[in-house]
């Protein structure tokens, strides 16, 4: 009997013994395979050169790999059974949200990998690859190849297989979706809406300031506190509350004036006593209430991310880098990310601002010049 995760000569293949024990070469090919058992099991495996003294290396390593290995539960735990381990040893380092997604994906990978963890081998992995590919959106594609590769890194970590058969699956190219951002002018038909609207529909126009005027994500924005607000220093944190913010890193923001105009305008209207831990908003999100708005004042359909794509175009109108505006976004790539998402704004912008340099030599007013005379 041999291990499934391993790769196997082909039936019909020759193998000629070589001076080495347990080194054969293909006939064929001249490629040298190793050939052993361990505890009744056989393993063999292509070492996947014609070079012998590297094959002897090669042949040596995998031995000390097998011999790591953990037959006994490699060969009856299943997949099921692994992924679920996985999930519930990373879980509690993850927010709830990636949480939940980890699990959709490994609900989704369970119909096609339903034998044990061992038995899993590349054609296995390629007949779901290709399988899912023509059913599943490139983002859901990915998500759930980063956690079959994970799932199995973790296999080999508790020494229940040799090597990962999923780690060769390339991801799927993402279409970039298209960023809608409101304009100034919708931004404000937008809040109108909201505020014209039911009395609930008012703190999500509160939710909607707050999320343009900070830049923050849905999560950051709801989690802020007036504990988190320094009035005289004119700064705010951004912590994200509970689970943190997207980097697990808070961060310190000047107080933007149009921010600072806010909060004051809210405080007077919070419970008396205003408590540190007190949220500068009271809602989770404004979704529905900005369907409902965007429907009604038929302005395109924008999102919660929307605001934060806002924020970031008055930035970038405002003058300001690429780089600063990604330390105040919470990015770590020094500004990349800003570039490409909204670089075609500055672009935009300095061609506006381009259109005002309009002096030139022939619109210029006429210097003052003394002809020359001739002389006699």
């Amino acid at each position: 009997m041999m291990f499934p995760i391993v790769n196997a000569t082909r039936k019909s293949q020759v193998l000629e013994k070589t001076n080495i024990p347990c080194l054969y070469r293909s006939a064929d090919s001249g490629m040298l395979y190793g050939i052993f058992t361990r505890k009744g099991d056989q393993v063999k495996k292509s070492l996947k050169t014609t070079d012998k003294e590297l094959a002897r290396r090669r042949l040596e390593a995998l031995r000390q790999k097998v011999a790591r290995l953990n037959t006994k539960a490699g060969k009856a735990i299943l997949f099921a059974d692994l992924a679920k381990r996985w999930l519930d040893t990373v879980s509690g380092m993850m927010k709830p949200s990636s949480s939940l997604r980890r699990e959709t994906a490994i609900n989704a990978l369970k119909p096609y990998f339903t034998n044990t963890v061992r038995a899993i081998d590349r054609s296995q992995v390629d007949t779901w690859a290709a399988s899912r590919s023509k059913t599943a959106a490139a983002r859901t594609f990915n998500i759930e190849r980063e956690t079959l590769i994970q799932i199995l890194d973790y296999a080999m970590r508790e020494g229940l297989i040799l090597e990962n058969p999923a780690g060769v699956v390339e991801r799927r190219k993402q279409p970039q979706a298209k960023v809608v951002i409101p304009t100034k002018a919708q931004f404000k038909i937008l809040l109108a809406t909201l505020r014209e609207s039911d009395v609930r529909y008012h703190e999500a126009a509160d939710l909607c300031e707050l999320l343009a005027y900070s830049g923050c994500r849905l999560g950051e924005a709801t989690s802020m506190t007036w504990g988190d607000v320094n009035f005289e220093l004119k700064q705010f944190t951004v912590t994200g509350g509970e689970y943190g913010t997207k980097n697990h890193e808070a961060r310190t923001l000047p107080l933007f004036p149009a921010l600072e105009e806010l909060l004051v305008r809210l405080r007077p209207l919070m419970p008396k006593p205003v408590e540190s831990s007190d949220r500068c908003v009271q809602i989770d999100n404004a979704k529905k209430a900005i369907t409902s708005a965007c429907q009604t004042a038929k302005l395109p359909h924008f999102h919660h991310h929307s605001l934060r794509h806002f924020f970031c175009s008055n930035a970038i109108e405002a003058g300001i880098d690429f780089k600063t505006i990604a330390g105040w976004l919470g990015h770590k790539d020094g500004g990349l990310l800003v570039a490409k998402t909204y670089g075609h704004l500055r672009d935009e912008h300095s061609a506006a601002m381009a259109k005002r340099m309009s002096w030139g030599a022939s619109t210029a007013e006429p210097a003052n010049v003394v002809p020359m005379t001739a002389k006699a």
